[in-house]
């Protein structure tokens, strides 16, 4: 689009740009985002993917406001694919559209492409694993995975029946989520992460902690702050029971060297699973039981690129919109902090070649 038609470009109108050059939106719209024939003809659902994208980039915290902008802004307008005022799509079509974006996990698809084409020929010298609270506008729910009661058999149990009963339940209440991941598919780990909202804690650097009612969203960041996956679970998830899926997603979009992470992190499964993976963990000790264990000093070096994911985190939450979710529902949270995500990795892809 020539610039004398839009006026003079912005740094966040550069920044959508290459989210839109880089992205290619229009060949993420399979036939599902399509009109079918039935029914009345569907809006463009490329331009108002566009949209969502530009709603991030400038930090709008409703899509109301974005239609505001785009009906006052003409450049705004244009930049999104549509000439006239009237040509932008209602709020109600807005919901309807985001609401098949995340049914469709179109931001997860996105992403992943984004991050695989940019790696096919790179290394990553450091994953860095974090998670942040996510405040959520919906109920906490009681729980996440109801299970299915068993019919019960009529009558008294023998003896035999009922030390069999009690060595099943020992073992259900001993075997930890991390000790099966182990010997699951990324499939069944993902599966086994609860999604409702819920109340989380989580201790700072200072050890006082702080509770919330919401999700969490777990990420691996590479080098350069570039985010490689994202996972969103409930609030009340341990960090490092999400740290096995991470890595599993993570190595199938590019090769990492050092895994790395804080003492949240510190078990022997989550080690073995990255040696196995052809990585080298690099998780800072849990001081367990009064014992004080130090990192190697060439570790320590490693350590220290943990950072990224601090300041990923902080620009996710100040700049990307992750502080207005107006959403309810697990993918449909998913889908607005996915596109602060691309819009995160698009950047920080562009700042590494400059």
């Amino acid at each position: 689009m020539p610039e004398e038609e839009i006026g003079e470009l912005t740094a966040k109108m550069k920044e959508f740009l290459r989210i839109v050059e880089l992205v290619k939106p229009s060949r993420f719209i399979t036939n599902a985002l399509r009109w079918s024939g039935l029914g009345g003809p569907m809006k463009d659902r490329e331009k108002m993917l566009r949209a969502f994208f530009l709603k991030a980039v400038y930090d709008l915290p409703t899509t109301k406001g974005l239609i505001e902008n785009l009906n006052t802004n003409p450049s705004l307008r244009r930049l999104c694919g549509w000439e006239y005022r009237g040509d932008v799509p209602s709020e109600a079509t807005f919901s309807r559209a985001f609401g098949i974006f995340a049914k469709e996990k179109v931001c997860d698809a996105i992403h992943a492409t984004t991050v695989k084409e940019n790696y096919a020929e790179k290394l990553v010298g450091h994953a860095s694993i974090d998670s942040t609270a996510i405040l959520g506008r919906e109920k906490s729910c009681r729980k996440n995975t109801p299970k299915l009661k068993p019919k019960k058999k009529r009558g008294r149990k023998n003896i035999a029946e009922k030390a069999a009963l009690s060595k099943q339940e020992i073992a259900e209440v001993k075997t930890r989520l991390l000790e099966l991941q182990v010997h699951q598919t990324l499939s069944e780990n993902l599966a086994d992460l609860p999604q409702g909202c819920n109340w989380g804690g989580k201790r700072d650097s200072k050890g006082k902690t702080s509770y919330w009612c919401g999700c969490k969203l777990h990420l691996a960041v590479g080098d350069g702050e570039v985010p490689l996956v994202a996972i969103l679970s409930s609030a009340s998830l341990h960090d490092s029971q999400a740290a096995i899926p991470l890595m599993q997603i993570s190595s199938a979009r590019a090769k990492i060297l050092y895994d790395l992470a804080d003492c949240a992190y510190d078990a022997e499964e989550i080690k073995a699973v990255s040696k196995k993976m052809g990585h080298i963990p690099v998780i800072d000790p849990n001081p367990r039981r009064g014992e004080s264990v130090e990192l190697p000093p060439d570790r320590k070096i490693r350590y220290r690129e943990r950072s990224t994911i601090e300041r990923v985190n902080s620009d996710l939450k100040d700049n990307y919109a992750a502080r207005h979710v107006r959403v309810k529902g697990h993918w449909k949270v998913l889908c607005h902090l996915m596109f602060g995500v691309i819009a995160i990795t698009v950047k920080q892809l562009f700042n590494m070649l400059e």
